[in-house]
């Protein structure tokens, strides 16, 4: 199974649902297997005084709030109908993250996701994360900002939602019990991938911390990925060197254009060096057996050494370290056998430089 890119316009279409179509075709382009956006309704999302991330200041300027520059960032329930349309019209699939209740019900009801994406802003919000369990096939989670104990309590949450009857009561009791009990372990493993993250925008690379995916997936026994925030491509691309299952990128067809995530995020020809890179480790991977691979075999007898005659040896003369030698081909007697020669006797004259052809011994 090969690494699965998505390609993550999120909010880059502005809200104008023409670039988000735009956003669909470049991802195609590039090769990413899914296009992903955020799906939300500003008002349930954030209160009327939340201020903006840092990032977000630092890339949007001015003074709205947090609530108005989301406003303008929607991308309206029609809008996303025309957007999964021109998906199956190029041939790529269509994913989006939902940020409340309305927007989840939107996408799993009225839409049909089957697998849903949890942000790792979401990773504690407890009653929305048991949504997902409930409504979902499969679940990406992102672990941004997230301690392994976080993540372990979120995966209670979600191995309760999987397993548990629709009378059952959630509590963190019942939780635990489940993230404990085989069935939902069972669950977690076959519909549940984790996703490494770092949720700065762009986050340098000496704040990744890359060696914790690997040791994350192993902590929990689950299938493992990374959502990359960083702003090339050597990040993204190591991950999947490192067994990553999963890849997501922020990408937009301008990073000059005005918004909170373009300069955080890849344009086209970016995106599609990423994903190239990717499919060219996905290759070299190969299989955990170390053996000769097939390119490599007429190489040996070119490559390797045999036994040969240093000088003259005449038939029943011994041979001595001083008339027997190791050099290329390697047609003939193997090198190993240079012990067991020593001391025996020629059964035939060899010339100087002729390969040694004795019977094993």
């Amino acid at each position: 199974m090969g690494v699965t890119v998505i390609a993550e316009a999120g909010v880059n279409h502005n809200g104008d649902p023409d670039l988000a179509l735009r956003l669909v075709d470049a991802a195609k382009e590039a090769g990413a297997d899914v296009v992903k956006f955020q799906t939300f309704l500003a008002d349930q999302l954030v209160a009327p005084g939340a201020a903006r991330a840092t990032y977000q200041e630092r890339n949007t300027g001015g003074a709205e709030s947090q609530l108005e520059m989301l406003r303008r960032l929607e991308l309206g329930f029609a809008e996303h109908h025309r957007v999964i349309e021109h998906c199956r019209q190029v041939g790529i699939a269509f994913l989006s993250t939902a940020f409340d209740f309305t927007s989840l019900a939107f996408l799993t009801g009225e839409v049909g996701l089957t697998t849903l994406k949890v942000p790792s802003g979401e990773l504690t919000n407890a009653p929305f994360l048991l949504a997902h369990a409930r409504a979902a096939q499969r679940l990406i989670v992102s672990t941004g900002m997230a301690t392994l104990g976080e993540i372990e309590a979120a995966l209670g949450v979600l191995a309760f939602g999987l397993t548990a009857a629709a009378d059952e009561s959630p509590s963190p009791e019942a939780f635990a019990a489940a993230y404990a009990g085989q069935a939902g372990r069972l669950a977690l493993t076959e519909r549940v991938t984790l996703l490494h993250c770092t949720s700065d925008y762009p986050a340098s690379p000496d704040q990744v911390n890359l060696a914790a995916m690997p040791a994350m997936g192993a902590a929990f026994g689950l299938a493992y990925g990374y959502s990359d925030h960083t702003a090339g491509i050597a990040v993204p691309i190591a991950a999947a060197a490192l067994g990553a299952t999963v890849v997501e990128k922020h990408f937009t067809l301008d990073r000059s254009l005005p918004g909170p995530d373009h300069q955080a995020s890849l344009e086209p020809a970016q995106l599609a060096a990423m994903v190239s890179g990717i499919r060219e480790i996905e290759v070299a991977l190969g299989d955990p057996v170390k053996r000769p691979q097939p390119a490599e075999l007429p190489h040996r007898s070119i490559a390797r050494k045999s036994l040969v005659a240093l000088g003259p040896i005449a038939a029943g003369e011994a041979f001595s370290e001083q008339t027997l030698g190791v050099m290329r081909p390697g047609t003939g007697m193997s090198p190993y056998a240079y012990w067991d020669l020593l001391g025996a006797e020629a059964s035939r004259d060899y010339a100087a430089g002729e390969l040694i052809c004795e019977g094993r011994r």
